[in-house]
This record gives C-alpha cells, structure tokens and sequence, in this order.
C-alpha cells in the first residue's frame, strides 16, 4: 500500500455502543484491502438517520459501530489496486466519497441507480466509518473534491446529494408551489435545490423557531405547524387546492399525515424522511384523491457527484447555521440535536 500507516498504530473513534451510548474508543487505523482507500477524515456531519440509530431505531446500524457517512479528508494511503480502479487518486488529495457502496455488477448498478443495489452496504453502517481519525472505503466510491471547493464544503457533499436525488424524482417544479416539511438540514438543502430550479414558491414547515429563521434567509415562506393548521394554511396559498408536490424531510406519523392532506388531488408526495422506519398513513387519502407517493432514498453515484460539482459553483450554503465540533463533544450533541428544538443549528461537523 503506497502511503503505508503501521497496521499496529491506534486513533480514536466515536463508537456507538447501544440506545443513547455514544463513547470515545481507542481502535486501530483501518488498514485498506488492495481495492480501497485510507483517507483522513478532516470533517464528518452528523445525519438525521444517525441519530435514530443512536435512539435504537435504525435497522441498518447494528452496535458497536463507527457511524458517519457525510465527510471530507485527504487521501492517507491507496492499495495496491486503487489507482488501477480509480485513475488520478494520490496521497494528499482532497476528497469525499459515496458511502453506500455498491456492487458494480447487479442489474441495478449497471442502469445507474447504484443506490438500488442489492448487495449495498454503508459506510458507518456495515463497516466502521468517519466518526474517527481515518476511514476506508472502496476507491470507485471517492470522488475528488473540485478545485476551490474546500474540506469543510465538501462534507456536505452527502446530503445535498440526498436533496438532488429529491428533485430527480419530484414531478417538475418549475413555476409551481412545493411543501417541505422539516427545516433540517436536508430540508435546507432541498429548499435551495427547489429554488434553483424554478420552483415559484417554497413553503418550509418546522417547529423550531431558529430552523424557520434558517429557512426564510434562504428563501421560503415558513410555517409553523403549532401555532396554526398548516393544512389550510398551505391550500388558502394556493387557491384552495393544495400544493402540487410535497416533501416529508423529517419522517414521522404526524409529517406524513400532514404531508398528505397538503397536497393537491393527483399531487405528489415525496417520502425521504426516516426518522420513523414503520408509521401509519392515511392511505385512504391517497386512494380518494389519487395521490402518487413517491419514496426518495440516498442518491445514484450520478447525484453524488452533481452534488459535489453543485457545491463548488456556489450558491448552496448551510452557513451560518454550521458548527464544528471534536469527536469528544460528539455524544452531546447527538444528545442536543434529538431534542424537540435542537435551536439555530443546521449540521454540526465533527472533527477528529
């Protein structure tokens, strides 16, 4: 391996270890197979899917593991086939990479919709991931950082590639009215991602009052669900009928009961929230009014890279609505984005 770490040399990581145990361990550097790449983790965001999974509620995670699949870092080491598979990948590089890893062979990862992969496994899921000094990944996942796009940038590479996903599958938006439900961060993200492409009017909906201020700098009209009917509210905007599209960023029973009867009949509703894996529905709604419900899941690798070509022109930001933390603060803050009004913060980055 060019870039060689000590197999015997040691870092810290943030292990999960059960529901709401989130400790600093001492762990070995991963040392990456012939196909991979050790990288350096300069920044690694905490995802709302993570923080189910820090309350037990995540299938995908199974304790102990290294979470954190959003980041950034500079490439540490290459095996001895990663320049083979990835031509142009060097030590120092600044890079981020896909992690749901994909097989390359199914039928699913041949048409391009590489998120669909059977055989899928996640970084910081199935394998350790960036929650620490250094991480490994498969080299066809890395994708260099475009030039003037800087490391802490480009760890929101991950999921603005969730809200690009998000628009590929929504019906046009162009010149229409579009719900989004949660001023998180992928909320955040879609909102600008909805206004780039022409939508004419973006409500937000979120009980935290910081996260409405966040969402109306960047351009929506906010809503807050518990101060009025955020159903009526949204079809007196729009002459009675209910919005054209509209998207759950937050995945609850509550999120998706209201996201159903704020769309319009024949309307869409996008599903990308999870913060609840099994929840009722008012499916009748969907019957009666011939509502399309779309799921919204992760990102091809196509999307991935869009997204982090989209960040380096500009014009997509979660500043200043962005905190950096040590690993060591990570478990307190998992513990403040869970409650019910984490307050004015967008992502927070967590630095080994």
């Amino acid at each position: 391996m060019s870039g060689a770490i000590d197999s015997q040399e040691k870092m810290t990581a943030l292990v999960w270890e059960g529901p709401s145990q989130m400790n600093l361990r001492e762990v070995a550097v991963p040392r990456p197979q012939a196909d991979e790449v050790l990288i350096r983790v300069a920044f690694s965001g905490i995802c709302g899917s993570e923080l189910s999974a820090y309350l037990g509620h995540n299938s995908l995670r199974i304790p102990p593991v290294v979470m954190g699949h959003e980041f950034s870092g500079r490439i540490a080491g290459l095996g001895e086939r990663a320049a083979e598979i990835a031509p142009g990948l060097a030590i120092g590089q600044a890079v981020t990479a896909n992690p749901m890893v994909f097989c390359r062979e199914c039928g699913y990862c041949q048409q391009g919709q590489t998120h669909l992969c059977p055989n899928r496994r996640l970084v910081g899921g199935h394998r350790p991931g960036a929650f620490a000094a250094y991480t490994s990944v498969p080299a066809w996942m890395v994708v260099a950082l475009p030039e003037g796009l800087g490391l802490r940038e480009g760890a929101l590479t991950e999921p603005l590639a969730c809200a690009t996903h998000i628009l590929s599958v929504a019906d046009p938006v162009e010149g229409q009215e579009v719900l989004v439900v949660g001023a998180g961060t992928i909320g955040l993200l879609t909102l600008q991602v909805l206004r780039q492409a022409g939508a004419r009017r973006v409500f937000v909906s979120d009980t935290d009052p910081e996260r409405r201020a966040a969402a109306a700098a960047l351009g929506a009209e906010t809503l807050d669900p518990l101060a009025s009917d955020l159903v009526k509210t949204v079809r007196e905007a729009t002459g009675g009928l209910g919005a054209p599209v509209v998207i759950d960023a937050v995945g609850k029973a509550i999120t998706r009961e209201q996201c159903m009867k704020a769309v319009r009949s024949r309307g869409q509703v996008v599903l990308s929230g999870l913060h609840e894996e099994v929840g009722m529905m008012p499916v009748a709604e969907a019957i009666r009014r011939e509502i399309r419900l779309q799921g919204s899941f992760c990102y091809t690798q196509s999307d991935f890279r869009g997204a982090a070509a989209r960040l380096a022109q500009g014009g997509i930001r979660l500043d200043p609505w962005m905190v950096e933390a040590g690993l060591e603060e990570g478990g307190r803050w998992f513990g403040r984005l869970l409650q019910e009004n984490p307050g004015g913060v967008a992502k927070v980055l967590l630095a080994p």
